[in-house]
């Protein structure tokens, strides 16, 4: 398991290095045609800011090279806010004393038939992380109801056991998203007080459980915000290289998502700026030319429109963080999300950009038996 072989101070003294490449070393390393993960210690370095117009246009190349001008466009449906964690950072920790909802079977499917009627063939399902009101049988029966009414079905919920991904690959979930929420294990423990998810290694591992049950898809990623970002990106890319040499059968996929507004008074201790965030996409795309990378509502209408065609191969639209929250839900949310425009507005915006947004590129059919 990939716990077993992390290693903190590894990740500390490629984040130094970094720190120390010289402008000198970051030309060199931008004549290059092709990158690996050994490149992102330089074009993650403070110098390599200066040329982030270089970046964005070997971005811009590569993206095009491999997935073409595509977009692929999903949207995310809470089935719950209930949670047995208390995590300082969250909107759904189990210390905010307000009235949670789990949805029922006719409110599984009304949210769902909705969400297809409005154009989506891709759709996430999220949970807070339950085990009693969100249990695997739950999660197997909500992926039932929705499963027919879409292309692909991926999932993010608490970690599970092999056996049970396996339950809910066979349910219809072609696909797997577990943040690891940061990969610094002292400041994992101080953010995640109290709860399962306390245990770092068991959610490190859980990708692996995922990967073995055989799902299409894997996206993982860190909260930028909580720890050094570069450290995050280093550990990042570390998890991927490991995943992807022992698992290359599967497809897999990042995000970068940042802390936005939440009930409660969280404020993030390592704010990321956007030109980091730029410079993290198109660092990744270099050195991950076939990596999808996933781009959140979390973020502002216009960075969204400027980032999209730089690396980004999936974005989300008129994503509601709360469960019901595209019918008749007023529930607690679990972050507010800065762009809140409708599936018609993001298309046009990604057309005149000359990008070809796509609602469905998979089909559950394609699953092997």
């Amino acid at each position: 398991m990939f716990s077993k072989q992390f290693n903190h101070n590894l990740i500390e003294k490629t984040v130094s290095q970094s720190l120390l490449k010289s402008e000198t070393e970051v030309k060199s390393c931008l004549t290059k045609t092709t990158f690996s993960s050994q490149d992102l210690s330089t074009l993650l370095s403070p110098h390599a800011e200066n040329y982030l117009e270089t970046l964005a246009q070997k971005s811009v190349s590569i993206t095009r090279q491999r997935f073409g001008n595509t977009m692929q466009l999903f949207i995310p449906m809470y089935l719950s806010n209930e949670c047995f964690n208390t995590c300082t950072y969250c909107g759904f920790s189990l210390e905010y004393k307000y009235k949670r909802k789990t949805l029922n079977t006719d409110e599984i499917k009304q949210e769902a038939t909705l969400l297809s009627q409005k154009g989506f063939k891709h759709i996430l399902l999220l949970t807070g992380e339950s085990p009693k009101h969100v249990s695997t049988p739950y999660l197997k029966e909500a992926l039932q109801i929705i499963t027919p009414l879409f292309s692909s079905v991926g999932i993010e919920v608490q970690p599970l056991e092999q056996k049970e991904y396996q339950t809910l690959i066979k349910a219809g979930a072609d696909k797997l998203t577990l943040y690891q929420e940061t990969y610094h294990k002292k400041s994992y423990l101080k953010y995640h007080t109290f709860g399962l998810k306390r245990n770092f290694n068991n959610r490190l591992d859980a990708i692996e459980k995922g990967a073995k049950a055989g799902f299409y898809q894997i996206n993982i990623g860190a909260l930028l915000g909580l720890y050094d970002w570069r450290y995050e990106a280093f550990s990042l890319a570390n998890h991927l290289d490991y995943l992807m040499k022992k698992y290359w059968k599967i497809k897999f996929a990042i995000s970068f998502p940042r802390i936005q507004d939440m009930i409660g008074s969280f404020h993030e201790p390592y704010p990321i700026n956007d030109k980091h965030l730029t410079q993290l996409i198109t660092a990744f795309r270099l050195a991950y030319p076939d990596l999808g990378i996933t781009l959140s509502t979390r973020e502002s209408q216009t960075l969204r429109d400027n980032l999209a065609p730089l690396g980004i191969t999936s974005m989300s639209a008129e994503s509601n963080t709360s469960p019901a929250g595209y019918t008749k839900g007023h529930y607690e949310e679990q972050f507010q999300t800065n762009d809140n425009r409708p599936l018609k507005s993001i298309i046009t915006m990604l057309k005149k950009k000359q990008l070809d947004p796509v609602t469905k590129d998979w089909d559950i059919s394609l699953m092997p038996n």
